[in-house]
């Protein structure tokens, strides 16, 4: 390597240190004020970090923290993706609009906590639907609306960056990672991929934006939040939003080259969760991968496991305490899918799976 291109590398990473580190600490700051306001989040019941329950590793989680960022960092210099561009003027005002929503909307979300109130969204949806199953009914998370309203499709990105100060679009881009070692030599125009869940579609964006003919899908059961996909994407023609359930989806066999899904397993009941993994099978082409990112579980950090266990109590995910003892693997394979990579992405675990090219008699699948 030469001289001017070490330089230029040097200047890269230094750009994007400070970048990642403005936006992680904008973030971080609009959580701190929510602390402040709420007076913090312990309240009595919950779990305690108590040495007895397993005190979280604080310099634990600051290492994986950092890892994430080297980790991304790594994969711009190796050609996955471009190099974010968070920070520029132009969204300056979008950005304060949003923090200031997002603050005036903690108070209710932390009301919501303190009565243990959940499920009252269940009065926002239409008279006479039954598309909606119980499960997905609730507040998840508190916030106002649930699923349900724009306003929480409009809020989403930016509670789920405070939350984890400013990471969240990071660990994503551990799939998109995958999603490139993908489609590494294919033609992107003749790929499809599918979004299982995909809500507003930040993720889809992402992906369009360094593949912007590849034919994608994105399903989400939330009819505000399929719709703000649709308005985000509408420069890409090749791009299809579906509002259907991930049990059940309206989609040809074999038809997909690529699936993925991101932070929708841990808010699923374990029957659903099944049928929502023989879904993705179904829909997959022999020979194509299934990306899940979610959250880590029981024993990816032990000494965080603390924290972990806090988090459904303090942040309402009904189902999240059963995922983090979920037999993930056996779960897979036993659907049919094959594993081969694995990557803790902070405190989101993105796995690879490959359904097979070939039956378990061992006869050829056509694609």
């Amino acid at each position: 390597m030469g001289l001017l291109d070490r330089a230029a590398r040097t200047a890269g990473r230094a750009r994007y240190a400070a970048g990642q580190g403005l936006r992680s600490a904008w973030y971080a700051a609009q959580m701190q004020a929510v602390r402040r306001q709420s007076g913090g989040f312990d309240r009595p019941g919950e779990p305690d970090f108590s040495p007895s329950r397993g005190r979280p590793d604080l310099a634990a989680l600051r290492k994986a923290y950092f890892r994430l960022f080297l980790q991304d960092r790594a994969n711009v210099e190796a050609g996955l993706y471009p190099a974010p561009h968070d920070l520029n003027l132009r969204a300056l005002p979008s950005a304060l609009k949003s923090a200031r929503a997002f603050l005036r909307d903690a108070a209710e979300v932390n009301r919501r906590r303190l009565a243990r109130d959940g499920t009252e969204v269940r009065a926002q949806v239409p008279e006479g639907t039954n598309r909606y199953p119980a499960y997905y009914l609730q507040n998840f998370h508190y916030q106002s609306g649930g699923w349900f309203t724009e306003d929480s499709a409009e809020l989403y990105d930016t509670q789920v960056e405070a939350l984890f100060s400013g990471t969240a679009d990071a660990m994503r881009r551990a799939a998109l990672a995958e999603i490139s070692r993908e489609l590494k030599g294919r033609d992107q125009r003749a790929q499809r991929l599918l979004d299982v869940a995909g809500g507003n579609g930040r993720f889809l964006e992402s992906v369009l934006r360094v593949y912007p003919r590849l034919r994608v899908t994105g399903l989400d059961l939330s009819p505000s939040y399929t719709e703000a996909a649709r308005t985000r994407l509408a420069r890409w023609p090749n791009a299809e939003l579906i509002h259907d359930a991930a049990e059940a989806m309206p989609l040809e066999d074999s038809a997909q080259d690529i699936v993925v899904s991101i932070f929708l397993f841990h808010e699923l009941p374990e029957k659903v969760r099944g049928k929502v993994l023989a879904e993705i099978f179904r829909v997959l082409k022999p020979g194509g991968a299934f990306i899940l990112a979610d959250s880590v579980q029981f024993g990816d950090y032990p000494t965080l496991d603390g924290l972990l266990e806090y988090f459904p109590h303090g942040f309402h995910e009904p189902y999240y305490k059963g995922y983090l003892s979920w037999g993930l693997s056996q779960a897979l394979e036993t659907q049919g899918f094959v594993k081969e990579r694995e990557t803790l992405a902070f405190l989101t675990k993105v796995t690879v799976w490959r359904r097979p090219r070939h039956d378990v008699a061992g006869c050829a699948i056509q694609d």
